[in-house]
């Protein structure tokens, strides 16, 4: 037990009572998603996260929280509970639940009580959403694209596990997706009456609707009149190839679907303007490429004209929201490793900061009156919470407080940030987190994390699968690089990564090592790396190509970029990136699939990989692991059978994260351990 002096201060003493971030830690954190205003801009209703580790769950539930100030209510309890969308009223709360035994939409009074299931569909209920005129529940379900109605539904999935032949016949591709077996069920767009009765199917036929996304704005939305649903789609033949996401209108009762955009890449997150005069949405210029920048587009409704807002702004746009007066968009861009809240005029014009700081900004809303902005704000240092800012000036503000007494605890290092020159000169930046209690005449082993994508970038955001503060608090210098491939650094940057994954991003981080190997407070005989996605495909090459590293932790990595072609679901990203498949450009793949340098494997390696992945699949680190096995260099491969692309189960969270922690500590010359005062 530390005793604190009285002389030595009250700040010191409870620095010295603070402990390093751990997983543990981690696990404490209360995480808060989904904020939505009440149309009388009273409350705020969201809901947050928490990890049960003992019942290995992550149970969800809903809070409201005044918009003037106030100690957030949690409103439910029973079961796992998300989605809230306030009725016209204010009084009311439509969201999903799992209490009953099943997903269904329920609806409750603000303060929770009086709670109500509406729908009880067999094939469950997900994404609720509420008609500004409060008469209709919009939402997605997962059925049978040739059954009228529910007990169909109920029958075929009664057949379906009765039947002991389990076998899948498969006629085209996308037969699986992330993590997903595709089955008979389609998920389409649903809408039933907030009173209950039988749903009606708004998007019949073979395809998915909306289109999958891993995140984002939402890819359906009522019209402000309650009339249409506009939704996204691709309707291209084969979209095992395909980026061609287009948006559609729909009558909220049914009938023939409308197309309204008409351009080769994606066209998503359609966003009503209040008016009901536009629809905004992200746009994408080139087609079977993921990482094209998203621009920020608008369709007037009544001529079906479409503008492109922001063309000469080279970063990509990420979330959206309309002003009340339906005069401006506001939306968040993704900028050197930020995510700020930008406006521009709905005719066009130059953008302008509404809020702008060194941390990651989303889920903007505003009050009816337009006097407060609220939105979610995070770092690298401090988790999700939401704030409010006033029209008439002033220092946003906290809504929430639910970490505080967590962080309290624990001392988190703030992000710093340096900037180097590559081979060819080109600037690359990265993030550094220093271990807690840091002291500059003691020289510390690092770790190198490296990002996926690999269009992603590290920024100032929070994480759980890849948390800088965990791995600092384990006494490394933690280093982010976001070498060439990046996003948030122009578009050309991004697309310099293209047919060259071991070429200038290797050199970028190379360039990167050099310098923090420079550095007082870096033993640079005690460095590792680390990373996932492409961030295992890069540490699976720097395994063939230097022996900087004394240790390295290959996730989800792609080994041979032949066989992970014709194994992953979504082609259009090999075809991209090298220029077509295999059989097109077999040099490209021999000459950029780690594996080809095999025989230069040296340094003791960590492989993990989810045996549910289907992006990266599982035998490309069976590959990787087989290779070092064979040729006598240390190594361990852990596999989690119930994980995908991402470990997301706690127990397993744990056991990823001292895993890494281990393998690193063994081979950087000595174990690591939080730094001592």
């Amino acid at each position: 037990m530390r005793i604190c002096v009285l002389f030595l201060g009250f700040a010191a003493c409870l620095l010295a009572q603070k402990v390093p971030f751990d997983a543990e830690a981690m696990m404490k954190i209360a995480r808060i998603s989904e904020p939505r205003i009440s149309p009388d801009g009273k409350n705020v209703a969201f809901t947050v996260e928490t990890v049960d580790v003992d019942k290995n769950t992550k149970p969800k539930q809903i809070y409201v929280v005044p918009v003037a100030g106030g100690p957030p209510v949690q409103v439910t309890r029973e079961g796992t509970n998300s989605r809230p969308r306030w009725m016209p009223d204010s009084k009311l709360i439509a969201f999903l639940s799992n209490r009953g035994g099943s997903t269904q939409i329920w609806t409750m009074t603000a303060d929770g009580g009086d709670p109500k299931q509406i729908t009880s569909l067999s094939t469950e209920a997900a994404d609720a959403a509420v008609s500004p005129d409060g008469k209709w529940l919009v939402f997605t379900s997962e059925v049978y694209p040739d059954c009228p109605d529910d007990a169909c539904n109920k029958a075929k999935m009664e057949a379906e596990a009765k039947n002991p032949v389990k076998a899948r016949v498969i006629t085209s591709l996308l037969y699986r997706h992330w993590r997903d077996w595709q089955t008979k069920r389609r998920k389409h767009i649903l809408v039933a009456s907030v009173t209950g009765g039988a749903a009606k199917d708004l998007t019949p036929g073979q395809l998915d609707v909306p289109t999958f996304s891993l995140g984002g704005p939402d890819d359906f939305v009522i019209s402000p009149e309650s009339t249409e649903v506009a939704y996204v789609s691709n309707l291209d033949p084969d979209r095992a190839l395909s980026t061609n996401t287009d948006i559609f209108t729909v009558p909220i009762g049914g009938g023939e679907a409308k197309k309204l955009t008409a351009g080769p890449g994606g066209d998503v997150s359609p966003l009503y303007s209040p008016d009901g005069k536009y629809i905004a949405y992200r746009s994408q210029l080139r087609g079977g490429y993921e990482a094209d920048r998203w621009r920020l587009a608008v369709i007037e409704r009544a001529s079906g004209r479409v503008s492109i807002l922001n063309d000469g702004q080279d970063r990509p746009v990420e979330s959206l929201a309309w002003s009340p007066d339906s005069s401006k968009i506001f939306y968040t861009v993704e900028d050197r490793g930020r995510s700020n809240i930008q406006v521009i005029a709905v005719t066009g014009g130059a953008s302008r900061g509404a809020v702008t700081g060194a941390s990651h900004l989303d889920d903007i809303l505003f009050t009816p009156d337009g006097k407060t902005m609220l939105y979610t704000e995070q770092s690298g240092s401090k988790p999700v919470e939401i704030f409010r800012a006033s029209s008439g000036g002033g220092a946003p503000l906290p809504m929430t407080h639910l970490n505080d007494a967590v962080l309290d605890s624990y001392q988190l290092t703030p992000l710093e940030e340096f900037w180097v020159d590559s081979l060819d000169k080109t600037k690359i930046h990265s993030f550094v987190v220093k271990p807690p209690r840091f002291q500059a005449g003691r020289k510390y082993p690092v770790v190198f994390l490296i990002h996926g994508g690999p269009q992603g970038a590290w920024g100032e955001s929070w994480s759980y699968r890849w948390n800088p503060q965990v791995f600092s608090a384990a006494g490394y210098v933690v280093v982010m690089p976001n070498p060439r491939g990046s996003v948030g650094y122009g578009q050309k940057f991004t697309d310099d990564i293209n047919s060259d994954w071991g070429g200038k991003p290797y050199e970028d981080i190379m360039a990167v090592a050099d310098h923090v190997a420079s550095l007082p407070y870096v033993d640079a005989d005690r460095m590792a790396a680390a990373g996932g996605s492409y961030g295992g495909y890069m540490v699976d090459w720097l395994l063939g190509h230097t022996q900087r590293f004394r240790a390295l932790v290959s996730h989800a990595g792609v080994y041979d970029l032949k066989s992970m072609a014709g194994e992953t679901e979504e082609l259009w990203f090999p075809i991209w990136e090298f220029k077509g498949m295999p059989w097109d450009n077999p040099d490209i793949y021999e000459k950029l699939s780690p594996g080809t340098f095999a025989k230069e494997f040296k340094t003791p390696t960590l492989v993990m990989h989810g045996e549910l992945d289907y992006r990266v699949p599982v035998g490309q680190g069976m590959q990787l692991f087989s290779a070092l096995q064979l040729q006598k260099v240390p190594s361990k491969m852990v596999l989690f059978p119930d994980e995908g692309h991402w470990v997301l189960k706690p127990r397993n969270s744990l056991l990823w994260y001292k895993s890494v922690l281990d393998w690193v500590g063994e081979w950087t010359a000595k174990r690591a351990g939080p730094a001592t005062p």
